[in-house]
């Protein structure tokens, strides 16, 4: 077993703060993870340099993820609100280097909701344009991108696995690479298979998360199918569990994702499940 199991700091927290990383990367060592997922949505208060030492201390990688605002949005066909996108991404790229993280992934290619129309030809195209200048930026610090795909209710640009690798060919930079996330999954796609064969090689990062965002394993989503799936195409990058509880997400970002109730109370539970149930499913697939 190969792939580095991580966990999403919103299982502990809600803001990244000092006092708040601080618990949430000790919590995630202390249930057995090898990596944390920090959000950059709100990274006003990220101390990056103290947060760093922390997981230095802790033997923990880092992955950072964002999603943008519909002020800052890069699909967007005016310019000022694609500038102020860029702008963002630039720094949560800095960012994510100054943590010592080597990939910036998540909703990089629009706003974090729900659109009122189709994508346009002029956003796409700023998109392209967008992610192809930060990739370059990227592969200057040695860093990756990934794209994740998400649901209709959270963007307009991709909803499924090959609309993210037509988009991936049309940027045409060899550093960035698919993220699949089982909850968008079982949304929009036909299974979960047949998508992580189609990107095989190109797939860098993978959320585990129930249909409910609750505990994973309680909910319908065949994990079984999906791990063996993974192993099929021998990927051996993150599998991050990620799970929202109104409990512990900060509002703004709850209401961007529309959590709207308690679907655990209780993070350190949730999350010493979680790396259970990944391990054995990871163990299974490898095995079977």
């Amino acid at each position: 077993m190969t792939n580095p199991i991580g966990v999403h700091a919103l299982v502990w927290v809600g803001d990244t703060s000092l006092p708040s990383l601080t618990s949430a990367v000790e919590r995630t060592a202390a249930a057995g993870y090898d990596l944390i997922e920090l959000t950059l949505h709100d990274s006003v208060d990220l101390d990056a340099a103290a947060t760093r030492k922390l997981l230095e201390e802790a033997g923990l990688g880092v992955a950072c993820s964002r999603g943008l605002a519909f002020d800052a949005d890069i699909s967007s066909a005016d310019p000022a609100v694609v500038e102020k996108g860029a702008g963002l991404l630039q720094e949560s790229l800095r960012l994510t280097h100054e943590l010592g993280g080597s990939i910036l992934t998540g909703v990089l290619y629009s706003a974090l909701g729900k659109y009122a129309a189709p994508l346009s030809p002029g956003g796409r195209a700023n998109v392209v344009t967008v992610l192809g200048e930060l990739a370059a930026e990227a592969a200057g610090l040695g860093m990756s991108l990934g794209l994740e795909v998400v649901n209709r209710y959270e963007t307009n640009v991709v909803n499924t696995a090959r609309e993210a690798l037509r988009l991936l060919d049309d940027i045409g930079a060899n550093n960035i690479t698919v993220h699949l996330d089982t909850y968008h999954m079982n949304i929009e796609e036909d299974d979960l298979v047949r998508p992580v064969l189609e990107v095989g090689e190109r797939l860098g990062y993978v959320h585990i998360g129930e249909n409910h965002r609750g505990y994973v394993g309680s909910g319908h989503i065949d994990f079984g199918a999906f791990f063996h799936a993974l192993a099929d195409i021998a990927y051996t990058g993150p599998v991050t569990f990620e799970s929202f509880s109104s409990a512990v997400v900060a509002q703004g970002l709850s209401n961007d994702l529309a959590v709207w109730r308690n679907m655990w109370s209780d993070g350190d539970d949730l999350a010493r499940q979680a790396r259970t149930y990944i391990a054995a499913q990871l163990t299974a697939s490898a095995h079977r």
